[in-house]
């Protein structure tokens, strides 16, 4: 036991390390927290409408994200993984599951805001929670189908540690899978995005549907947000195809994971919490709460009130 605690603690000296591990837990701790409450309201306390079923996929994606983080923590603080070929394989796949369901989501969520400026009416009309649902299925199987490489060529490599590490496969193939994953989980969905919320700003603002600024914000807020976040993650991928040895690469490696990590926090912010109806509900649930712990403490009080007046009478009688 004194041995593999000595392990651990040497194993984890460095910069990156300690940064990964760091900033890991912490996006372990607000995803797993502010996911969970998209879960809550979008799924038992909001009314059942298209925005809450893409709001509740895309935090359920985002939940699954965050609870496999530790995984990847304990794999770098001890320099080894001890939790076998299944979680080996389940976790890289689960990782690039959450990659392409939540960024075809977002696409999905912008789609859908810009189908709504555009054509109120026919939306009025067209958008179900069915055919939301039906959408949502397609997508988290059309998901699967681009993340099966990740289960398929990872696997336990048996070396001086146990490790959990992509299998040998040739140069092209590598190229294939890395352009693929950029095309279909990157460059395709950011510019669906982009001209998404550049049609919605300039419709808000060419029918003068409101002066405030606030929309323009928000539409550059969400395309960096999604920009910073998962652009060092691709530009890793491509680079450790030739430089995988190269000390810059590995440190491209520690950011790149770690922002594409804290997508699955930020998605909770960026999208469900500046939706009016959403605010209103988290509002109300968080002054619930606090209302029940008022009560919680002043029945307390008054339990430990009765109590005193009960022995100082007791106390008198006996006296």
């Amino acid at each position: 036991m004194r041995e593999t605690n000595s392990t651990m603690s040497s194993s984890c000296t460095d910069v990156k390390c300690v940064f990964y591990s760091v900033a890991n837990m912490i996006i372990f701790i607000l995803g797993i927290a502010g996911n969970g409450l998209v879960i809550w309201i979008a799924g038992f306390k909001m009314k059942k409408s298209v925005i809450a079923t893409w709001y509740l996929s895309l935090a359920i994606s985002d939940f699954i994200m965050c609870s496999t983080l530790p995984f990847g923590v304990v794999q770098k603080v001890t320099d080894e993984w001890i939790f076998g070929r299944f979680m080996c394989k389940s976790r890289y796949f689960i990782k690039l599951l959450n990659m392409y369901s939540s960024i075809f989501l977002l696409v999905i969520i912008s789609v859908d805001r810009c189908v709504l400026v555009m054509f109120p009416v026919w939306a009025r009309n067209k958008r179900t929670i069915r055919k939301a649902a039906v959408i949502v299925a397609l997508t988290w199987i059309v998901s699967a189908a681009l993340s099966s490489p990740a289960a398929i060529f990872r696997d336990i490599q048996h070396k001086k540690k146990i490790r959990c590490e992509r299998t040998d496969i040739n140069e092209q193939s590598h190229i294939a899978i890395v352009s693929c994953r950029f095309i279909f989980g990157f460059a395709i969905p950011f510019l669906i995005i982009v001209v998404c919320s550049v049609i919605i700003t300039r419709k808000l603002k060419f029918n003068r549907m409101t002066t405030s600024t606030k929309p323009f914000k928000i539409m550059v807020l969400l395309i960096a947000a999604f920009l910073i976040c998962w652009l060092p993650f691709h530009l890793y991928s491509f680079l450790k195809i030739h430089y995988s040895d190269a000390n810059f690469v590995k440190i491209l490696r520690v950011f790149g994971l770690t922002f594409a990590n804290a997508n699955s926090c930020l998605n909770p912010l960026l999208y469900a919490f500046m939706g009016r109806d959403f605010k209103k509900q988290c509002y109300t649930v968080l002054s619930n709460i606090e209302n029940a712990i008022e009560e919680e403490v002043e029945g307390n009080d008054r339990v430990q009130g009765t109590a005193g007046d009960t022995t100082e009478e007791s106390l008198s009688l006996s006296v």
